[in-house]
């Protein structure tokens, strides 16, 4: 089938919410006015229950199905944005300086949105939906704001669902990874503390800048020689900060970014030979180097049988044709993998026109996909919850 007809009709009022989404974007934990117009759309619909202030800016809708079924499935999507300056030049581009949706969750918010209003108002299923609206999940823990808030202790859900926009110039499209589908990340932070100097007079100093430098390049050397070929990883440092004049050797030197990986021994092997490099580096320069590392991402493994699930409700929409479960894993991270290591589910992509990348000033989310999504993420309920098992 296309579109369901109902979502189709509501199209209009659709884009109208995601413009005004993605017009005052606000960046994780700070989603005040985003999770206040989600909550207001969520009570308007009919919704039987609307919580917000879980896990600081979530909210979460209940909704009841029209048979006495107690199975509970969840959707998710997620609220925030990024500290980006926007440079589309869109009529309805980000009025908040330094801020943009440049990631499309402005578009899974009014997808899930579109969801709740059609299932509000046919209850064509059997047993519980829970859309669960999620902040920070740009890095800043989200899903596990809300978990540690009672997430599924106070809104059990059997099975649970996501689904990310793809600008990848082809509309209609949904792919999935079964198994193992996005990297687990950590982040790294690492001070140098050597001895200041003035430039004039290196002899005198203990260089944290050279050194920091010289890190840089033999953490590289982890992937090549300590991560065996066949395991998938990477190790980025995408930061690194020393230094406030022209003529002074800075005393301290700070280094920061990224290890993406899709088993925890690998990250275990990556962080203990960095520990291993700096320990070294600072006995042999006579320095102090200190090491930190925060984990952010688990892995995101999608449930073999709920993905399918997932791609027959994009099938019923997009045609069998159109859906394939052949993705290969990506190292990119996403923090619905941390709602998936306790309940399990499946986290698709839905491809859409336009090859800008995500997190790009220049990006621009497909706004017909968002019919599409939300067709998916009602066609999801009324699968998993299918009044039928009553009969």
């Amino acid at each position: 089938m296309p579109n369901l007809p109902e979502i189709d009709a509501t199209a209009a009022d659709l884009t109208a919410i995601f413009h005004d989404l993605h017009a005052h974007p606000e960046i994780g934990m700070e989603e005040v006015r985003t999770s206040g117009v989600v909550a207001t759309k969520l009570r308007a619909y009919g919704l039987d229950e609307v919580h917000e202030g879980i896990g600081q800016t979530g909210v979460v809708g209940i909704l009841k199905g029209r048979g006495q079924g107690n199975r509970r499935v969840g959707l998710r999507a997620d609220m925030d944005a990024l500290p980006i300056h926007e440079a589309t030049g869109l009529g309805h581009a980000s009025t908040n300086p330094g801020k943009m949706h440049a990631c499309g969750h402005d578009g899974h918010t009014t997808m899930l949105l579109g969801a709740a209003q059609y299932l509000a108002a046919s209850r064509n299923f059997d047993g519980t939906a829970v859309f669960i609206f999620q902040p920070a999940e740009e890095g800043l823990g989200g899903a596990r704001a809300m978990i540690a808030d009672g997430l599924f202790r106070r809104f059990p859900v059997d099975e649970v669902y996501g689904m990310h926009n793809q600008p990848n110039g082809q509309p209609g499209r949904a792919t999935l990874c079964k198994g193992p589908a996005m990297a687990g990340a950590s982040f790294f932070d690492i001070t140098v503390t050597g001895k200041g100097s003035h430039a004039a007079m290196p002899q005198q100093s203990r260089d944290a800048l050279v050194v920091a430098a010289g890190l840089v390049g033999q953490f590289q050397t982890i992937l090549g020689r300590n991560v065996a070929s066949l395991d998938q990883a990477v190790l980025s440092v995408t930061q690194i900060h020393a230094g406030s004049a022209y003529n002074v050797l800075p005393e301290t030197a700070t280094l920061a970014g990224t290890i993406r990986f899709f088993k925890p021994e690998v990250r275990d092997l990556m962080q203990a030979r960095m520990r291993a490099i700096c320990a070294g580096a600072a006995q042999g320069y006579d320095m102090t180097i200190d090491v930190a590392f925060r984990e952010i991402f688990d892995v995101l493994i999608n449930d073999s049988t709920l993905s399918d699930a997932w791609t027959q409700a994009a099938a019923d929409i997009l045609g069998a044709e159109q859906v394939s479960d052949q993705s290969q894993p990506v190292t990119g991270s996403e923090d619905f993998a941390d709602m998936l290591q306790l309940v399990p589910g499946a986290y698709g992509n839905l491809g859409h026109a336009g090859t800008v990348p995500l997190h790009n000033p220049g990006f621009v989310l497909d706004e017909g996909i968002l019919p599409v999504g939300a067709s998916i993420y009602a066609r999801l309920i009324e699968r998993r919850l299918p009044l039928e098992a009553t009969a």
